[in-house]
């Protein structure tokens, strides 16, 4: 009797050795997963018992019992968060318990280029379909009360660059951080800026903005082209610039400004109107900002496109006329 509960006893261990040594292994042994790894999206409420299941079912994983003895060994059981995660070929059990521990999401990309309109804007962000889409039908201004400013004006106020975001992002959160990010660089660019500027408020540098960025298509321009504009502010002159016309055209422009534009009333007429705009006329990136708030010096008060994106920059009305007509007329001939 003795000797048979001996062998058991002997057995009991070896088959506790083995096992214990099945489970080392089984932590740091590879997952079964094709060589291109696979985009695992873990549900909302998901435990790692059924996490384990579906790795299991897919063939990802042999020993789910495994698994959900590791995470309730480690204390990772209660903390593994939803989300779209990209498990690498090679990972192992431990590993992807860290991975979704730490909420490591696929991130993806979506870029705001700048000089785009707020209607280029949304029309991007709804065609992003990793995007969760909240706003669909909604107006402008039910945009703006959904993000918390309520009768503010959208045009400029997102700054333009790339944004990383997890699978399900709401749009209202994409709109959300691109609004905050422009609002700390205006902030930041305003504290920084020159002294004597005919510019009362971060606003009012953000609707300069949105005309340099519009009239600059050479990007070592800004700083000559927003000197322009801040010394015909300070002299109290028009801007006269063609882009803040074809803006209060709306719909109503056709890819041609003519004179009978140029008189038409409308705020953002600047050949009519001194000052400013009401708004800005468009994104702005930071290049602009600063440009408008430490500008380039110098005399220029006019300048006209070569035609190759370029400006030709003059310091008088004389020489304004002059480069007119070697640069404009001469390329109204050739048309």
């Amino acid at each position: 009797m003795h000797r048979i509960f001996g062998i058991i006893l002997i057995a009991a261990s070896f088959m506790l050795a083995w096992l214990l040594m099945d489970f080392r292994n089984f932590v740091d042994a590879p997952l079964d997963l094709p060589r291109q790894g696979v985009l695992y999206q873990l549900q909302p409420g998901s435990t790692v018992r059924t996490l384990a299941i579906d790795l299991n079912r897919q063939g990802f994983l042999k020993r789910p019992l495994y698994l959900r003895i590791w995470a309730r060994w480690d204390g990772s059981a209660q903390q593994i968060k939803a989300g779209e995660y990209r498990i690498a070929y090679g990972s192992t059990p431990r590993q992807l318990l860290r991975q979704l521990t730490a909420g490591k999401e696929v991130s993806y990309s979506l870029t705001l280029v700048e000089g785009w309109s707020f209607d280029q804007i949304v029309d991007t962000v709804a065609g992003e379909s990793r995007l969760k889409h909240t706003l669909e039908g909604l107006s402008t201004a039910e945009i703006m009360e959904k993000m918390g400013h309520a009768g503010e004006y959208p045009e400029g106020r997102f700054l333009p660059d790339t944004y990383h975001f997890p699978r399900g992002t709401t749009d209202l959160a994409f709109l959300s951080r691109a609004y905050d990010a422009m609002q700390q660089v205006l902030e930041q660019e305003w504290a920084k800026r020159d002294a004597g500027l005919p510019l009362h408020s971060p606003y009012e540098a953000l609707i300069l903005a949105s005309i340099v960025e519009k009239e600059t298509g050479l990007a070592t321009e800004r700083p000559q082209i927003a000197g322009v504009f801040i010394r015909r502010l300070q002299r109290g002159m028009r801007l006269q610039t063609d882009p803040t016309v074809i803006y209060g055209m709306g719909d109503a422009f056709d890819g041609n400004i003519r004179r009978k534009d140029l008189k038409a009333e409308s705020p953002y007429n600047t050949y009519l109107h001194k000052g400013l705009p009401p708004t800005p006329i468009a994104t702005p990136g930071v290049a602009a900002i600063r440009a408008v708030l430490r500008p380039a010096s110098g005399k220029s008060l006019y300048f006209v496109a070569k035609g190759d994106g370029s400006h030709e920059f003059s310091d008088t009305l004389k020489g304004h006329n002059r480069a007119v007509r070697k640069y404009q007329l001469k390329r109204r001939k050739k048309v």
